[in-house]
């Protein structure tokens, strides 16, 4: 199969999924959204391929967001259907994979893209990443997964500092705060990745998806916190505060936020 926005190798039962939008800093749009959700599908059902590496062309950017102009115009019920679709398609689908997924970080990781990166079942950077959920900057709230995902990886407080800030971390702090598990030199990080990706390979792949189906239900409990954030992403959309920041993003002018 094709694709227009990813490229995909496979290479000893390692298969590398390379986001391909360098001029959008390898943005996340519905048409990539789809392309990765089918070539993962493609990939799961392949016997031959073990292990997943998910990245981003370039040494700027694993992905740098999403892709904003595609949804600056959204209604409520929109927004909520925007997320949804989106964690199923991706999100989850990747979280609740079978084989093991690897995100490699080569750069910026921000937003929809850190949300991809959680959503893999670990991570490794290169040390020019830089890693944030951006978006309360623009009126909304993280709606692929990163309000809940991210207090599970680096724990409550760093994670609301993070979100309400909508600041960015470095390699290193997110090292520190448990959020990648290894970074290295640029020219190092795909090697790293395929090294731990043939280690993988080298076990049972069906103890493997029973392990990351186990570990995943550790997760779970009887408040569906995915739920609530559709609901609350959505809700964001009817917002003035909305309308503000993604004007203002558009515009290339700081937000001034009316609070409503």
């Amino acid at each position: 199969m094709s694709y227009e926005t990813i490229l995909l190798e496979i290479e000893d039962a390692i298969a590398t999924v390379t986001i391909n939008r360098p001029k959008k800093l390898n943005a996340l749009n519905r048409e990539t959204i789809q392309e990765l959700h089918e070539a993962i599908c493609e990939l799961e059902d392949d016997s031959d391929i073990k292990v997943i590496i998910i990245t981003g062309s370039g040494e700027k950017a694993f992905v740098a967001g999403a892709d904003i102009s595609e949804f600056a115009d959204f209604s409520v019920k929109k927004g909520k259907k925007l997320a949804a679709k989106g964690q199923e398609l991706l999100f989850d689908f990747v979280e609740n994979l079978s084989k093991p997924v690897i995100a490699a970080v080569n750069g910026f990781a921000l937003g929809g893209g850190l949300e991809l990166a959680m959503a893999c079942h670990f991570r490794v950077a290169s040390e020019n990443a830089k890693m944030g959920l951006p978006e309360v900057s623009l009126g909304v709230i993280p709606g692929y997964g990163g309000t809940q995902r991210l207090p599970q990886l680096v724990g409550k407080g760093r994670a609301m500092e993070m979100i309400m800030t909508a600041g960015m971390i470095s390699a290193d702090q997110a090292m520190n705060y448990g959020l990648v598990n290894h970074v290295v030199p640029m020219e190092e990080l795909l090697p790293l990745c395929k090294k731990l990706a043939q280690k993988i390979g080298n076990n049972s792949t069906v103890a493997i998806s029973y392990a990351i189906k186990a570990v995943n239900a550790g997760f779970m409990n009887t408040v569906n916190g995915y739920e609530q954030e559709i609901e609350a992403f959505g809700e964001c959309f009817g917002t003035d505060d909305f309308a503000e920041g993604t004007t203002a993003f558009m515009e290339k002018r700081k937000a001034d936020f009316p609070g409503s």
